[in-house]
């Protein structure tokens, strides 16, 4: 459990606050020992100054030495002066409807006052988590565009505004003044990233329980998080994502900003990246010879690209959009006029689209692999009538068939070994492969970064164990990082 220490220039600083022992100067915290409780600690650096090699920027650095967590980061400190710098998802802002221009407000841990400047707001502290943050924005050709970026000294705020920083900072942290649990003490804590509003999300709420009660057995605090608690990632050693991923999604900046935090992610942003666009995972499975059904790579700017696909392929065959989940953004085509009609859907989607060969089968094989190593084994079982595991229906209703849960030693080892050889060119994290067997051969057909498991299903062998194992690796990974 992270323990909040604010460090300031001088304590002094903070006499205008409620008072509190967890406020220190910086020269207190650069010369003092810190070894003792050293692993648990979260600093919040409120110094005025972040310059280079200014005593702001020292704490920081000695924070991060220590095996602190720190707000913000010295990489932070470094790019929040680089405007390039800036994902394209923070200047999305045209739609912003104001009579001033330029804009200029405060952000305060994520939160700011100005109507309309909320989502972006928060955004920017996920991206910098620095305390106070000043912000402009105006117009460019009629278009809001990012003027300023800048961190602002707390010290010199006034009046309404220091009473927003103070609700803020309590908001971000209650750890401060907060009265301690008599509750169970856990030496480490996991955050579970959930969506409350997915409708097909990877896990049901009987498992999140079972992961929460398996880290509970293991001396670990598992708490769920929602979409819009990326502030709150300092609070913990480990970020678990039970939420459908997707590089275009929250689900990837919150890996990618956990990950630069130190914590442990299951799974990593590079898993994400990999395993959720299937032109990637097409090419990754060729090159190295891992079997998988005949594919063609299909350009929208290729002019020819229809007859380059019939040269290789025979109807009917599958279209696919690269980042599609839960058999959506795959349709099948039988004919040149429905592949026209079905490529040209899903190239105003994307500028490659993949092509696959039709293999229709009973069922689909998923193998769980955990640090490269097979944990389940499930038989999913093709729609009623339909050719996919899933079938979405125009009215938003979605079928799904059976499954079957095996011990891994009823499954086929050229089953079991062709997912392991699949999952490790993705890592050693947590992946669900796609597997079709036909006439004694196996196929790949996709790697899930981020496989279901639903309870009474993909643990319908192992049960409650299948959680422990999970949960078991989340501690070995900690332990060996010296959280």
């Amino acid at each position: 459990m992270a323990n909040l220490l604010i460090v300031t220039d001088k304590v002094s600083d903070w006499q205008q606050y409620f008072p509190s022992e967890q406020v220190v100067s910086v020269d207190q915290y650069l010369n003092s020992d810190w070894k003792h409780n050293h692993k648990s600690i979260q600093v919040v650096n409120l110094c005025r100054d972040y310059g280079y090699m200014s005593s702001g920027y020292y704490c920081s650095l000695m924070a991060e030495a220590r095996g602190h967590r720190v707000i913000p980061r010295v990489m932070a400190i470094n790019d929040i002066n680089q405007p390039l710098l800036l994902s394209s998802d923070l200047i999305k802002i045209h739609k912003l409807c104001s009579e001033e221009d330029p804009i200029r407000c405060k952000i305060y841990f994520g939160r700011t006052q100005h109507k309309g400047l909320e989502k972006l707001a928060r955004l920017l502290f996920e991206q910098f988590m620095v305390p106070v943050i000043e912000l402009e924005v105006g117009t460019l050709d009629g278009h809001w565009q990012i003027k300023k970026v800048a961190p602002f000294p707390f010290q010199d705020l006034q009046g309404q505004e220091e009473d927003f920083f103070i609700e803020s900072l309590e908001m971000f942290s209650s750890k401060v003044w907060r009265r301690p649990k008599q509750d169970k003490k856990y030496r480490y804590d996991i955050a579970m990233l959930v969506d409350e509003e997915e409708k097909m999300p990877p896990s049901d709420k009987s498992a999140l329980k079972r992961f929460r009660r398996a880290a509970n057995r293991l001396g670990m605090n598992l708490e769920v998080i929602s979409p819009d608690d990326g502030s709150r990632l300092g609070e913990f050693d480990a970020l678990f994502i039970r939420a459908t991923t997707s590089i275009s999604n929250y689900t990837y900046r919150f890996a990618k900003k956990a990950e630069k935090m130190g914590l442990i992610v299951m799974d990593d942003p590079e898993s994400i990246m990999k395993c959720t666009n299937k032109v990637f995972l097409t090419e990754l499975l060729q090159r190295n010879q891992v079997p998988a059904p005949n594919s063609v790579i299909l350009q929208s700017f290729d002019p020819d690209w229809k007859e380059h696909l019939l040269e290789v392929l025979d109807f009917p065959l599958v279209l696919k959009i690269p980042d599609g989940a839960f058999s959506r953004g795959v349709v099948k085509v039988k004919t040149v006029e429905e592949l026209e009609t079905e490529a040209d859907k899903l190239f105003s989607k994307s500028a490659l689209i993949l092509a696959q060969a039709f293999m229709p089968t009973d069922y689909d094989w998923r193998i769980g692999i955990l640090n490269r190593h097979p944990i389940f084994a499930c038989k999913y079982m093709m729609s009623r009538g339909h050719w996919q595991i899933y079938q979405h229906f125009n009215s938003g209703r979605v079928s799904s068939g059976g499954f079957e849960s095996f011990d891994m030693k009823q499954v086929p080892k050229a089953v079991v070994d062709t997912a392991l050889k699949a999952a490790n060119l993705i890592g050693g994290g947590l992946y669900g492969v796609d597997l079709k067997e036909i006439d004694g051969q196996v196929y790949v057909i996709e790697v899930n970064d981020n496989p279901s498991i639903d309870h009474t299903v993909e643990d319908g062998f192992l049960g409650d164990l299948l959680y422990d194992r999970i949960m078991t690796e989340f501690l070995r990974r900690i332990q060996l990082r010296g959280l």
